[in-house]
Parts: structure tokens; C-alpha cells; sequence
């Protein structure tokens, strides 16, 4: 009996690591091999995930449609081998993914075609931000294969809104579910087990899926990704950030980040789209070292810049001391 597979695709920021961590919270019980994908070579969503240690498989420093596509293959075929116990797999790709190449592993892959099934293309879409999103061709992908759309975070636009939204949404893909949430709240049964992937649609989608091909992304958009091993001063940090935001924000598609500051016995997580940011503490801190670490994705970024202002924000030596 083969193996499901679902893949949560969905633009950056759209809440796939939410839904994700929903997943296994809800089925608890179950054993789920999971594979998170990340743009830069600082992996955080697979930090973010709750209570799957032993079968998370973090893929980082490029995306699984093209860099890293045969380190996915790699992955799965090594999950197969093991003597890991799992019911399902689990695959997140980044915000940034194309899912047709991810599809076309499961297909031509002779393990994988014969141990394992796609169940269904779960795409979360960012209610707020789908319009702007829409002028990259991975954004129009990801709805465009998808079997299940959860059109998320729809307390954030007013009813008109959303209304034209969930319009431009079903015509770019009329076949798949749309389903509306916040916080990608909806039962885990009407995200597994849906036996809805068809490769018929797909091929009327991309009739080349099959052959062979490369994926290639905005040269304009970049990931910077810093870690920085001394704490941060939360009353410099959390103004340099937003001041960040105010300045550059039309060009961040994607921040977030776990943050050590000084005193704090749990590390601060934050994320944010744009103009859009949220934080909030985290899990305790565990064990040392006790990293910053960071990712912005977005167009044109100054890596240097954003060093530098990470850095204003150390705690200097004294106040340590003191």
C-alpha cells in the first residue's frame, strides 16, 4: 500500500508553517514524516515546528523546484530506507516554489512512483497580499496546480475585498476548493485524505510537466540571511525594525526570524509580509548557544545595510556586565 503525500505550497508568508504545525498538533497521534523547504541557508520555519524532531528533514539554501530538487529526492528516498515509522509524508516548500517540478519528482522518480501517491496540492493563499503577489509567476503556480486553496487571513481585508479576491483566485484556478480561514483554522480532515490529486488536470495545466525542465526565478529577489551569536537590546532592535519596515517595506516579500535578547529566558519569534509584522516570545531557550537568527526575502535588498543595523542592535559589552 502506498504512502500519501500531501505538498502545502502558498506564497511567502501566506501561513503554510501555521497550518503545518496545526497538522501535527491536531494529529498528534500519528506518525508524519515531514520535509520543510527554505529559500536561504538559515532554515527557521523547521525550528517553528512543533514536537517532530525525529522526522523533520530541513532542506535550505534554495528552492526544491530547482536548486535543492535533488536533495528532496534524496530525502524522500532516504525516509523510505530508514526504520523511521510514519504514516504520511508531509512536504512544505518555500513561499518562492514552483510546485510542477516537485510534482514531476513523485512522478518520474521509480521509487517514489511506486511507493508513494500524491494525495493533493494544498496552496495557502494571503488574502491581504495575493494581489500584489500575483505579478510573480510562482504565486499564479501555486493556485494554479492546486487541489485545496485555503484563502487565509481573511480577517485582515474588508468583505468587498475578499469577495473580489476569492473571484480572481477561482478563475485563475476553477477546479480546486476554495476554503476561507484565519490562521489557517480548519479541520485536519478536510486538508488530509482527499485523494484529489489528478494528474489529467495537470497535464491540461502544464502539458510538459513530464519532460524535463529548469525553474527560474526573479533575479531581483534575494535572501539575506544573518545569525548573530551576541543578545540584542530589545529597545534598539525593535525600533530598527520598524523603522526597516516603514523604508523598505514594499520590497520585503518575506521576514522572520528567532531573536536572543538579553535576559530573556525564551527566544522572541516574529515574522512579517511587507508592511505587515508580528512577534511574540517563544518556546524557552533549551540549550547554547543562543543564536539571532534572521531571513529577509525580498527585491534589491542591501545585505550590508541590513548587517549593519542587526549589529547597532547588540547589547554592548558593559551593559552584559553590568
Amino acid at each position: 500500500m502506498k504512502l500519501n503525500a500531501t505538498i502545502l505550497t502558498g506564497f511567502l508568508g501566506a501561513g503554510k508553517t501555521t497550518l503545518l504545525n496545526r497538522l501535527l498538533s491536531e494529529r498528534h497521534g500519528e506518525r508524519i514524516a515531514v520535509i520543510v523547504n527554505e529559500y536561504g541557508e538559515v532554515g527557521i520555519d523547521g525550528k517553528l515546528v512543533v514536537e517532530t524532531v525525529d522526522n523533520v528533514v530541513e532542506l535550505n539554501n534554495g528552492c526544491i523546484c530547482c536548486t535543492v530538487r535533488d536533495d528532496l529526492i534524496g530525502a524522500l528516498r532516504g525516509l523510505l530506507a530508514s526504520d523511521r515509522l510514519f504514516a504520511r509524508i508531509v512536504i512544505e516548500t518555500s513561499g518562492l516554489a514552483d510546485p510542477a517540478p516537485v510534482i514531476q519528482s513523485f512522478m518520474l522518480d521509480e521509487v517514489l512512483s511506486q511507493r508513494v501517491q500524491l494525495d493533493a496540492i494544498v496552496t495557502v493563499v494571503d488574502a491581504r497580499y495575493v494581489e500584489q503577489q500575483l505579478t510573480q509567476d510562482e504565486a499564479v503556480e501555486q493556485i494554479s496546480f492546486a487541489d485545496l486553496i485555503l484563502l487565509n487571513k481573511t480577517d485582515l481585508v474588508v468583505d468587498a475585498d475578499l469577495l473580489r479576491t476569492e473571484s480572481r483566485v477561482q478563475q485563475l484556478n476553477p477546479l480546486a476548493r476554495i476554503i476561507k480561514t484565519q490562521s489557517c483554522a480548519i479541520p485536519i480532515d478536510e486538508v488530509l485524505d482527499l485523494g484529489a490529486f489528478d494528474l489529467k488536470n495537470i497535464l491540461s495545466i502544464d502539458p510538459s510537466i513530464l519532460e524535463d525542465h529548469e525553474h527560474e526565478h526573479d533575479q531581483s529577489i534575494a535572501c539575506v540571511a544573518i545569525r548573530e551569536t551576541q543578545p540584542l537590546d530589545p529597545a534598539a532592535f525593535n525600533p530598527w525594525l520598524n523603522r526597516l519596515i516603514q523604508a523598505r517595506g514594499a520590497d520585503i516579500l518575506r521576514m522572520k526570524g528567532i531573536v536572543n535578547f538579553a535576559g530573556e529566558a525564551r527566544r522572541y519569534v516574529f515574522h512579517g509580509v511587507h508592511m505587515t509584522l508580528e512577534g511574540r516570545p517563544g518556546k524557552p531557550w533549551m540549550r547554547d548557544p543562543r543564536l539571532t537568527e534572521i531571513v529577509f526575502i525580498g527585491r534589491d535588498l542591501d545585505e550590508a545595510e541590513l548587517r549593519r543595523g542587526l549589529g547597532a542592535c547588540v547589547l554592548p559589552a558593559v551593559a552584559l556586565v553590568i
